[in-house]
This record gives C-alpha cells, sequence and structure tokens, in this order.
C-alpha cells in the first residue's frame, strides 16, 4: 500500500491511498467466484457460467462490491499507519469511483483530526494557582436549617374565629371555575390546602394576593382572560373566572426546640447532638460545593491557557445535542403549561436557529475543555477501571432512585456509544480530580 499524508490546515489530513494491482486482482477474483455461486445464467450450472459472461452482464456490480470491501480495509490501515485519529472521513461516493480489476486502485480520503494539545500549567512546577475560599458554616446557618426541621414537624391547628390570613397561614379553600355563568368542566377542587405566600398555583390561578386578609367563609371572584390562540377552543379569547370560597384558616403550632424534638427528628439522644449532626452533613455540603467552585475556575484557567483549533465535527455533535435538551425541556414546559403541543414549522426553525446562535460558544467551550482533559488523561496515564464504572452507576442510581443493575441495563441498551460516553465521563472526571489535586492554593 502506497500512502501519501497532506496537511489541509492543523486539523485536516488528506490520505490518498493507492491499493496495489495484486491486491485488487485477488479480490475482483473472490468477488467474481462469489457472484457465480449466487447467480444462474440461462444454459450454464450454478458456479459453472464463465467469467467473461459475467463480467459483461454484472461488472458494475462487482466493481462497486469491491470498492466497498477494499475502502474500509485500506482506510484502517491508513489511519494506523499515519499514527492519526479521525473524528470525522469524508470519501468520495463509492458509485463515483472507478477501479479496473487489473490496475492499481487510488482513492483519497479527508478527514478531521483531533488536535494535538500542548499541555502546560496544569501540575508542578507550574500548577494552577487558586484563591482560598474561606467559607464556613456559621451557627445561624445551623439555626436556619433547624427551623426548617421544626416546621417540618410543626402540626396544623384551626385558627381562631374571625383570624385574617397573612402569609405563612394556611387556608383551606374550594375553588371552581366558571364561563358564562357556567361551571367550567375539569376546572374544579375541594378542599385545597395553600400556604399563603407559597406562590403556588390553583388550577393554574396565582391567589396568594387575594387571600391576604380573607377569613373563613369569604369568597373571592378571580378573573383569567386566555388568548385566542388558547389550544382549549372553549377557553380561546375568553375570561374565566375562578371562584374560590376560604373554608378554613389554618395556623402551624411549631414544637419547641428541645431534646424530644431531636428524638422525633431522628436517632438523636438530645439537640446538641441533632446540632452536631446538622452542622456535620452542612460542612460536607460546603466542602462539595467548595471544590466544585474550585474545579469550574481550573476548567476556565485550562481553556484559557490552552490555544488550539476546536474540531467543527466534535462542536456540531456537541451542539446538535444541547439544542435538542433544550428544546425536549421547552416541550415539556409548552405541555404543563398547557400550550399546544404542535408548534408551527417555521417558528420551530427560527427557534432551534436562535438556540444554536445562544449555544455555539458553550458548546465550543465542552469540547475544548474535553479534549484538554483527554490530553492530561493520556499524558499522566489515566484509566477508567472496571471498578470506577460500577461506582459512577451506584451514583447515577442513587440520583435517580434506581437500582444500580437497572440503571445499567438501561445504559448499556444504548450500545457501545452510551457506554463509550459513560466512560469518557468518568475520565474527564479524573483528569479533573488530578488537576484540582496538583492546584496550589494560596495561603
Amino acid at each position: 500500500m502506497k500512502l501519501d499524508v497532506t496537511e489541509l490546515g492543523p486539523i485536516k489530513r488528506a490520505l490518498k491511498i493507492e491499493v496495489p494491482e495484486d491486491e485488487v486482482k485477488k479480490h475482483f477474483v473472490q468477488a467474481y467466484a462469489q457472484l457465480n455461486k449466487q447467480v444462474q445464467l440461462p444454459g450454464f450450472r450454478p458456479g459453472k457460467a464463465p467469467q467473461a459472461l459475467l463480467e459483461k452482464k454484472y461488472a458494475k456490480v462487482v466493481e462497486e462490491d469491491v470498492v466497498r470491501r477494499l475502502i474500509p480495509d485500506y482506510y484502517d490501515r491508513a489511519v494506523r499507519q499515519a499514527g492519526i485519529v479521525p473524528v470525522l472521513v469524508e470519501v468520495p461516493p463509492f458509485e463515483r469511483m472507478k477501479i479496473k480489476k487489473d490496475a492499481a486502485f487510488s482513492f483519497t480520503a479527508t478527514v478531521e483530526i483531533k488536535p494535538k494539545i500542548e499541555l502546560r500549567d496544569y501540575k508542578p512546577p507550574s500548577p494552577i494557582s487558586l484563591k482560598p475560599d474561606k467559607r464556613t458554616i456559621t451557627d445561624e446557618q445551623v439555626d436556619k436549617t433547624l427551623e426548617v426541621l421544626r416546621e417540618r414537624q410543626g402540626e396544623l391547628h384551626a385558627a381562631p374565629a374571625g383570624t385574617t390570613l397573612s402569609e405563612g397561614d394556611y387556608a383551606v379553600v374550594d375553588v371552581e371555575g366558571v364561563l358564562d355563568g357556567v361551571s367550567l368542566e375539569g376546572a374544579k377542587q375541594e378542599g385545597q390546602m395553600h400556604k399563603v405566600g407559597s406562590k403556588a398555583s390553583i388550577l393554574g390561578v396565582e391567589v396568594d394576593e387575594q387571600l391576604l386578609g380573607k377569613q373563613e367563609g369569604d369568597v373571592i371572584e378571580i378573573p383569567q382572560p386566555y388568548p385566542a390562540t388558547h389550544p382549549d377552543q372553549r377557553l380561546a379569547g375568553k375570561t374565566v373566572v375562578f371562584r374560590a370560597t376560604v373554608k378554613a384558616v389554618k395556623r402551624r403550632k411549631l414544637p419547641p426546640l428541645d431534646d424530644e424534638f431531636a428524638k422525633d427528628c431522628g436517632p438523636y439522644a438530645s439537640l446538641a447532638e441533632l446540632k452536631d449532626k446538622l452542622r456535620a452533613e452542612m460542612e460536607k455540603g460546603l466542602k462539595k460545593d467548595i471544590e466544585d467552585t474550585y474545579k469550574d475556575v481550573i476548567l476556565k484557567r485550562l481553556v484559557e491557557t490552552h490555544h488550539f483549533e476546536v474540531p467543527e465535527t466534535l462542536v456540531e455533535r456537541e451542539l446538535t445535542a444541547m439544542v435538542r435538551q433544550a428544546m425536549q425541556v421547552q416541550q415539556r414546559q409548552r405541555t404543563r403549561a398547557g400550550a399546544a403541543e404542535t408548534q408551527d414549522p417555521v417558528m420551530r426553525q427560527e427557534e432551534i436557529r436562535k438556540l444554536r446562535e445562544e449555544s455555539l460558544p458553550e458548546a465550543t467551550r465542552r469540547v475544548k475543555v474535553g479534549l484538554i482533559l483527554e490530553a492530561i488523561a493520556e499524558k499522566e496515564g489515566l484509566t477508567v477501571t472496571a471498578e470506577d464504572v460500577k461506582a459512577e452507576y451506584e451514583r447515577l442510581a442513587a440520583d435517580l432512585r434506581m437500582a444500580p443493575k437497572e440503571l445499567q441495563h438501561l445504559i448499556e441498551g444504548g450500545g457501545e456509544d452510551a457506554i463509550d460516553e459513560l466512560k469518557g465521563r468518568i475520565m474527564a472526571d479524573k483528569s479533573l480530580d488530578f488537576v484540582y489535586r496538583h492546584a496550589m492554593i494560596q495561603g
């Protein structure tokens, strides 16, 4: 095999590959032999048709078959010989290629490759320098967390007659939608418990402002206009009046902060022990937050100090994934809001265009970060072990509240690409941890 490599830019190469004549001949012989067994020509037994007749009738089919067999094999050989890692390959359409059974065969593959990254400033003697994060858990923060627990342990009691609703109180309300003086089907809720000031809606209507100052027995009416484009034709362009009746006013009675309260919260012998446990958990969370903050700074520094051309193919893949995810989130939000599931194609394309434009810088940054961390992992000999994969399954399963085996089956069902993506994330995390461990925190 002859191979000529031409640089078309920092991350593009043209591979001109020539397959020797004897190899071409061998593949033609094999192709015609296989064809002879598969076809039946009049006057000839299977496998006994003259090759000249087969060539006359099936030459074009055999040529394309030989091309399809030769290109992947010799392309793989060329890539290994050139010592490159392609991320995109462009090969001329097979049907346009000319091949002869008694001559060498040449073709050119244009490839986009991963850039060669000259790593710098990520470990001693030139580690990344970080400003100290001196955040600590204060007594006030512990007390606030304790109050949250106390709120959860509180019990609701009926407020004295004549009590007016204020922020933090609870109202038991019946809500009914009325359109043109008639109750609206599907727009009714009874006995709804609502915390005033929570900004939660009932039947899609905000009621906090109207409930303030009201008492048991009061009735409020809230007009809710709907646009002419609303998917429910009953409501399009009309105004529904939501009538809310305050059935009861309740207030939460909080338990005293003492040892008995601590025992009700879990296996704690005293309030002091509960406070110590809360502080320990909060300090653990703060430590993780500080570490994540440091790592964000590290990633920013790595991007700033490493300059190289980013493969457009990888950016396009990341950009496509980001836009797809954003569109799915928006669709779920529309569905929850009761908007139409269908969308004007022109508006959708414009929305996608804007998302792509807005997401391009972040997609480029993510690809650049990934390539830098990959280069660090390669230089430092970092690997992903079976134990790493198992631990990641367990971590993700805990976050998603799934059984690790169930999650593993789900990911592996996505094929090699899904597994490689998981391992890639693990490797990136290990590389970032390596840089973090070798960073220098000032002071």
